[in-house]
């Protein structure tokens, strides 16, 4: 596969956003956050999510003029409505006076509501913690999770993401993971490359384990730890939707089609100033040389490397090429 460099990703990501309707500023939040995701190798929140948006714009059912709304109903709290727009600008409006009020009363929230999915949750508390507080994030998305025992869909995999600043910029520690064994693009994909799945990752729709990646998503997705998992998910849902008057999972249509309503899905943030607590920097050396001590052990997410050139393969590189040219004429 050829080699793409991430300024090359971002920028033609960009075009193609903005060929389809996406307002300058809109089309730059969102083409940042796959250059960044393609950056990590985390291609699922990268340009694979590229072609749906654009088709989403098309259709209307994601708003590329949407101008966030930002209010302050109490000094620790930032509510941003995202308008039915994308994720990414509605956090970049919020972001920051959620720090400055974190960083004045020791904590604060942040909820983003009635916005496009943000893929990859540890894009935003990444940014967080490079700002100098903990960052802690839940969202919720399309239902494909049932119940342990069940079979019906509840909920999405509601991701869990938690960054912690290293006090010089960086993130000292992150992690960003479903809810879920496995996320649901890791299914997609297998499925258009004709592979199985391993056992444990889904059920069929009658409720028994498969290794057959269209049975898993005519299926559910098994939560991680079992109803322990199942627990987190639910908390990521309540506060997902509760704290942010968006929708429940239940009522989002699947986040790739490109028709059918705004995915009105909403992400809260929980923003800790280090500096409020009485021994953080301490404590985190402490615990980070504890959990290195042994050879090729490391604290989650640490010394995460970006890397300036990837790997795209040819089929997907140049369907964005025919995205930046914009919509076919009609007719």
């Amino acid at each position: 596969m050829p080699y793409h460099s991430l300024e090359d990703i971002e920028a033609l990501t960009k075009q193609a956003l903005m060929a389809y309707g996406a307002t300058p500023f809109v089309a730059a939040e969102v083409a940042r956050a796959v250059r960044v995701a393609e950056g990590y190798g985390n291609k699922i929140c990268g340009l694979y999510y590229v072609e749906s948006y654009c088709l989403q714009l098309e259709t209307g059912r994601v708003d590329g003029h949407a101008v966030p709304d930002v209010t302050n109903p109490r000094p620790a709290a930032i509510h941003v409505n995202a308008n039915y727009g994308f994720a990414q600008p509605a956090f970049a409006q919020g972001l920051v006076p959620a720090l400055d009020a974190a960083k004045t009363l020791g904590t604060a929230t942040l909820a983003v509501g009635h916005a496009h999915t943000c893929t990859s949750l540890g894009y935003f508390t990444e940014q967080i913690a490079q700002s100098g507080c903990i960052g802690i994030g839940f969202t919720n998305a399309s239902p494909i999770v049932a119940a342990p025992g069940g079979k019906t869909r509840v909920i999405g995999t509601n991701p869990i993401a938690f960054s912690v600043p290293d006090g010089a910029g960086g993130v000292a520690m992150q992690f960003d993971q479903s809810t879920t064994t496995v996320a649901l693009g890791k299914i997609t994909m297998a499925k258009a490359l004709g592979q199985q799945i391993p056992l444990g990752w889904a059920l069929d729709a009658q409720g028994k384990p498969t290794t057959d990646p269209q049975a898993a998503l005519e299926g559910s997705l098994v939560s991680v730890g079992g109803h322990k998992g199942w627990g987190f998910g639910l908390m990521a849902e309540i506060l997902a939707a509760g704290m942010t008057g968006s929708v429940l999972s239940g009522s989002v249509k699947p986040l790739k089609a490109p028709q059918g309503p705004p995915h009105d899905l909403g992400q809260f943030y929980i923003l800790i100033d280090p500096q409020s607590g009485e021994a953080f920097a301490e404590r985190l050396a402490a615990l980070s040389q504890a959990a290195t001590k042994d050879e090729g052990a490391r604290m989650p997410g640490q010394s995460r490397q970006i890397m300036q050139e990837v790997e795209v393969v040819d089929q997907v590189w140049n369907r964005l090429q025919e995205l930046a040219q914009g919509p076919k004429p009609s007719g």
